[in-house]
């Protein structure tokens, strides 16, 4: 966690701040500054950002943080192939519990549709296709409202309609993820822990990726991984053939196996996080070393918290916001610069619109980290250069990297320099 010890007096001063409300509250993108998404000049019909992106407001009481978001992300999305469907603003209210309790009686399947919302706005949708078999018409039937023994999993049948950041939008117009958001952070990130990128409808936060190797916190750094195994079957009671539809069409082709992987029938487990150092139940994201999504992707088929009413369904995520809420706004101007030893480093253009920015130092003696923070503290980007090797460009091309307000951090020898950027639409 070396890169997190650069964040120093004001960023410091912005984590406590964060604290006092808790993550439920400050885990949020919130657009500050007008920006539009559902950019798409790859489209049959170019698209130039025209609806709010990411997530217009974020209230809270008491009890619940309220998220009002349009479901679109402030990156670059589409196109979809063989996908009819267009992005629409959502208009969407999800109201997540700040007080989050196990369900300790029958458990909440994950719906069809929306399952949860990304930090950005953007939805999180259930493993499935929205089709399954039918075991009396021995065809595919729509699943939506129907429980079923045989579900199509949705990366097989849909992932060749997903854009660059494994998106698409459905047939209301509500852009989302089934499997890992890959634009939203950086899922190459392997040394640290991931941030949280969203919050199931049961309240609980979903990190990216990577966690600590035990629960408690220690070990290191570790991809987490799924306990569902691909099963050996060669039939499916009363389901279609393996011959035609080979195993992991179906989700139920996945079976759960206690102790295959580090994360529970839900897809998470209780363990320390950098936002939750006392401990909490979370899921995370589950991929290959490769970084191909690993069923059940996000959410198991079940949740492991008690979930609230009036975001799930044809009519969820459209709560109200109740008379008193308090709204919560980002401490952006506690991006301070700071220096404690490192001089004759010059960094342009600054605001930077385009994929790189450039420094230069007079002094390459020595190794130099180049970190990347957002005002969340997280680290985004994270780039070493060898004595003699450096002052260069510094690469802003990462899809999770959006308009906005960072740190760029200079670290070499002991000797820290931190400053502030700004990068614009091009």
């Amino acid at each position: 966690m070396q890169i997190r010890k650069l964040l120093l007096a004001g960023l410091l001063g912005i984590s406590l701040l964060g604290r006092a409300q808790g993550p439920t509250v400050t885990s949020w993108v919130i657009n500050t500054t007008g920006l539009t998404g559902y950019n798409c000049s790859g489209c049959s019909t170019p698209h130039y950002g025209t609806i709010p992106a990411n997530i217009q407001s974020v209230y809270y009481t008491s009890t619940d943080a309220y998220i009002k978001g349009a479901s679109i992300p402030s990156y670059n999305i589409g196109p979809w192939v063989g996908n009819p469907n267009i992005p629409s603003d959502q208009n969407a209210t999800f109201k997540i519990t700040l007080n989050p309790t196990p369900n300790t009686g029958t458990l909440t399947a994950v719906p069809m549709g929306k399952a949860g919302v990304w930090s950005n706005g953007v939805t999180i949708y259930n493993p499935r296709d929205g089709f399954y078999w039918d075991t009396t018409t021995h065809a595919f039937g729509n699943s939506m409202g129907v429980t079923a023994a045989w579900n199509r999993n949705a990366y097989v049948y849909e992932a060749v309609s997903f854009d660059a950041c494994l998106g698409h939008p459905d047939q209301g117009g509500s852009y989302h993820n089934h499997v890992n958001p890959k634009c939203l952070y950086d899922a190459t990130a392997t040394t640290v822990h991931s941030p949280i990128i969203g919050y199931a409808f049961d309240g609980y936060p979903v990190y990216g990726a990577y966690g600590y190797t035990n629960a408690d916190g220690t070990g290191g750094i570790k991809r987490m991984t799924s306990s569902y195994v691909l099963t050996t079957a060669t039939t499916r009671a009363g389901g279609p053939t393996m011959s035609a539809y080979a195993a992991g069409s179906f989700c139920e082709d996945f079976v759960y196996t206690s102790g295959a992987g580090d994360l529970d029938v839900h897809n998470g487990r209780t363990c320390k996080t950098p936002e939750y150092p006392g401990g909490t139940y979370a899921y995370f994201v589950t991929i290959d070393a490769s970084g191909v999504p690993q069923y059940p992707f996000v959410l198991g088929p079940t949740y492991y918290g008690t979930v609230q009413a009036g975001n799930t369904g044809p009519t969820g995520g459209h709560n109200i916001v109740p008379t008193g809420a308090t709204q919560y706004i980002p401490p952006t101007t506690g991006l301070t610069e700071l220096n404690s030893g490192i001089d004759n480093i010059s960094l342009y253009p600054n605001p930077v619109s385009n994929n790189n920015i450039q420094f230069h130092t007079a002094d390459n003696t020595s190794d130099l980290n180049v970190s990347i923070v957002d005002f969340q503290g997280r680290v985004l980007i994270n780039h070493h250069y060898a004595s003699g090797t450096y002052g260069a460009d510094i690469s802003l091309s990462a899809p999770y990297l959006i308009t906005g307000i960072y740190l760029i951090n200079f670290e070499s020898n002991g000797r820290k320099l931190v400053k502030r950027i700004e990068l614009t639409e091009e």
